[in-house]
């Protein structure tokens, strides 16, 4: 009787077509998504909360601009976004409500307000369809999760791995002692550069996320 050890290394070699296959699949589903900004959040936001509210407001309004959203097609943040923008897909083909499940053991159910549904099995191979199709990222308050996504992102972008592209934290009362720690601690201690706080913006309301979006690409433009 083999070990788990032993089953594990056999199934490595096929496990790279299954990653390979998820990658070809990502990249050709979503090959013609060229304006989207990407939402992260807790899944645990209830309907009645501000951040919930929030979320829904911030991506109708980039909807209504012409974003697509990207989210992770869970509850809470992902869903309030999602029916945010799906509340514009339904009248126009010019955006689209697209959501990026995960299979996990712990089954997170779709919600319902995606036009777009892809699923995958390899969490890294979901957080690359994130950054390549993404031209901004929104980061509401959440856990583990959304700070996995949010840390990575933004050390591509200072890796130059990615282009750059906004950062938006929102919420000022929940990021304000993390950012205290990045100044602090991080900087105090040298691990990050001043310039490494340039990276993201707070924003409080749906308006402060469209126009930092908007004012950092027409800065771009007029280079």
């Amino acid at each position: 009787m083999s070990t788990f050890k032993e089953t594990f290394t056999k199934q490595d070699p096929w496990r790279v077509f299954k990653i390979m296959g998820e990658f070809v699949n990502g990249f050709d589903s979503l090959n013609d998504i060229k304006n989207a900004v990407s939402f992260f959040g807790s899944k645990y936001a209830k309907p009645n909360s501000k951040y919930y509210k929030l979320a829904y407001e911030s991506a109708r309004l980039l909807a209504l601009k012409g974003y697509s959203v990207i989210t992770g097609a869970g509850p809470g943040i992902m869903e309030a976004a999602n029916k945010g923008a799906a509340s514009v897909s339904a009248k126009t083909n010019e955006v689209k409500s697209i959501g990026l499940n995960i299979l996990i053991p712990q089954q997170q159910i779709p919600n319902p307000y995606i036009d777009y549904l892809l699923e995958f099995r390899y969490f890294f191979v979901r957080k690359v369809m994130f950054a390549k199709y993404s031209k901004a990222i929104v980061v509401f308050p959440g856990g583990f999760g959304t700070f996995d996504e949010l840390f990575e992102n933004l050390a591509l972008i200072q890796t130059k791995r990615i282009d750059a592209l906004p950062v938006i934290l929102v919420g000022k009362s929940f990021w304000q002692k993390t950012i205290k720690f990045f100044k602090e601690t991080l900087l105090k201690a040298g691990t990050i550069t001043k310039n490494d706080l340039s990276l993201f913006k707070v924003a409080d309301s749906s308006q402060d996320v469209f126009e930092f979006i908007r004012r950092f690409y027409s800065k771009k433009k007029h280079r």
